[in-house]
């Protein structure tokens, strides 16, 4: 098991103290706080110990897939680990182009189930980041029954959504006021809150709770997980303490319990980890 993080700033002594960094590139990537452009992750690639990843995940209009095709073809010679992908134009091009770059199956809700990473994995993805739907025990299932490498995000304020639309400016139009990029959202039914961010891309929706999945990662050693994701937005205070405790934690077999008991702190939200998402269908409205 490696440890792969996602920071909330360019520069960082954490890129090598941990396995591996993930790098939203710049225009080519959504849902995160802090972007790299390809000339910043050319640098790190060079002058970093650990294994890099870069995040295309956002969805290619027909005019933005020759700067794709460009930007792929310089990543496959620049010698990443990975590419975190969502639109299957991703895919489709390291196929045309025959390009070796390992990819990253990256499309949220969609990666749920052992059959369709088994399909993707024939393809020639090597990697699935599993939703954060999901689980532990189907997370389990998944890595028993598929081939493909299993990723799992473990401790992150978690992307929830993302649009196209530039919601948190359309906001404040309505209001007639001027406002700042991001916003704090309430939602009615459950009353859990969402931190909406908006760039040149669109808005990212972050839920406004930490996920501690910390307790878990013994059970991700067992079934053999290639790499657990721990991304610094919303911990910023403690990450570095963190990435350092997880690298000794994992790298020493995840015996040591007082970890998981230090990092109580972080809450006891687990997100989906121990709680089943049912669907009802409604008939008029009512269950």
């Amino acid at each position: 098991m490696k440890l792969l993080i996602e920071c909330s700033k360019k520069e960082t002594s954490l890129f090598d103290i941990a396995d591996g960094i993930i790098l939203p590139l710049k225009g080519f990537s959504v849902e995160s706080v802090c972007y790299f452009t390809y000339e910043e992750i050319e640098k790190i690639v060079k002058t970093s110990k650990c294994e890099v990843f870069v995040k295309i995940n956002k969805n290619f209009m027909n005019e933005e897939i020759d700067s794709l095709t460009e930007i792929l073809k310089k990543l496959d010679g620049l010698g990443v680990k990975g590419v975190f992908f969502y639109d299957l134009a991703v895919l489709e091009l390291k196929k045309e182009l025959s390009l070796s770059i390992d990819l990253v199956w990256n499309q949220t809700h969609m990666v749920n189930n052992y059959k369709t990473c088994d399909y993707y994995h024939s393809k020639g993805v090597r990697y699935a980041l599993l939703g954060k739907e999901i689980t532990l025990e189907e997370i389990k299932e998944i890595c028993s029954k598929s081939k493909i490498s299993s990723m799992v995000e473990v401790v992150s304020r978690p992307s929830v959504a993302f649009s196209k639309r530039k919601l948190v400016t359309n906001y404040y139009c309505d209001l007639g006021e001027s406002g700042s990029s991001e916003l704090v959202i309430t939602e009615k039914v459950s009353g859990d809150q969402y931190h909406l961010i908006e760039d040149e891309n669109g808005t990212s929706f972050f839920l406004d709770t930490i996920t501690n999945g910390t307790s878990i990662i013994n059970d991700l050693y067992s079934v053999n997980v290639e790499y657990i994701i721990m991304r610094e937005y919303g911990l910023e205070n403690i990450f570095s303490e963190l990435v350092t405790d997880t690298m000794e934690y994992i790298h020493n077999s995840c015996v040591n319990n007082n970890y998981v008991l230090k990092y109580k702190k972080l809450g006891d939200y687990t997100n989906f980890f121990f709680k089943k998402t049912i669907y009802r269908v409604k008939k008029n409205g009512k269950n």
